[in-house]
């Protein structure tokens, strides 16, 4: 019986981080990705792709379970998708953008469970992992989105030397934003996990009211920045 109360707390757990991880990422990709492009900042791609490696790391630090992170892509994807039912526009209207993060999600999934064991090591090897899925997920952009939907900015890179291109003025920033961000994020996990559990068994009732409210909120508020055509 014990040990069936704890798989389903594990399970809520992994089930929530998922929910409030992926809502948080799709909130950074609407919300300040979209400050960012108004604002014209530079880097855009390269900060939001480092943010979302940062969010899944702190799910990976705090549970150590790799699987997890195809759920927090999903979740974060269809927050994008917001953009559907709201402006009414086609599901391919944010295609390439929904296709990167499913991508970087995938990347660090793969990435993670070779190198699963190792991840306390060391802080370079925690930076590399960051970066080896965030290139692996460009070079996989570069050709899945070149042949899905391509926009007028990607179809500049159709042309022979275009990958090396596109990874010296896209991928770079995935890279090194990557590498600082998932260490970060990983830090972090590993102080929550044990506080995430405690704080579920000691305090359920506030426990999954923040948890509830956080992915209102992230949803909320993307939903407000998309009907506002920001």
């Amino acid at each position: 019986m014990t040990a069936k109360l704890l798989n389903k707390g594990q399970w809520a757990d992994q089930v929530s981080t998922i929910l409030v991880s992926g809502s948080l990422w799709g909130f950074t990709e609407v919300v300040l990705g979209g400050a960012m492009a108004a604002a014209g900042l530079p880097y855009r791609s390269g900060v939001l792709t480092g943010l979302g490696m940062g969010i899944m790391a702190v799910a990976i630090g705090a549970f150590a379970k790799p699987a997890m992170l195809a759920g927090i892509a999903l979740v974060a994807v269809l927050c994008k998708q917001l953009v559907v039912p709201i402006l009414h526009v086609s599901i391919m209207c944010k295609a390439n953008s929904c296709l990167a993060v499913m991508l970087d999600g995938f990347a660090l999934l793969g990435v993670v469970s070779v190198f699963s064991r190792r991840l306390d090591s060391s802080y370079l090897v925690r930076a590399a992992v960051g970066a080896l899925a965030a290139l692996s997920a460009a070079v996989a952009f570069f050709f899945v989105g070149m042949r899905a939907a391509p926009c007028k900015y990607l179809l500049s890179f159709n042309r022979p030397g275009g990958l090396i291109a596109f990874l010296a003025v896209e991928g770079l920033p995935w890279i090194l934003f990557s590498a600082l961000l998932f260490p970060a994020g990983y830090w972090i996990g590993k102080r929550l996990g044990e506080f995430v559990h405690a704080w579920r068994t000691d305090r359920p009732l506030l426990y999954y009211t923040t948890v509830t409210a956080t992915v209102i909120c992230c949803w909320g508020a993307s939903a407000t920045v998309i009907a506002a055509g920001l």
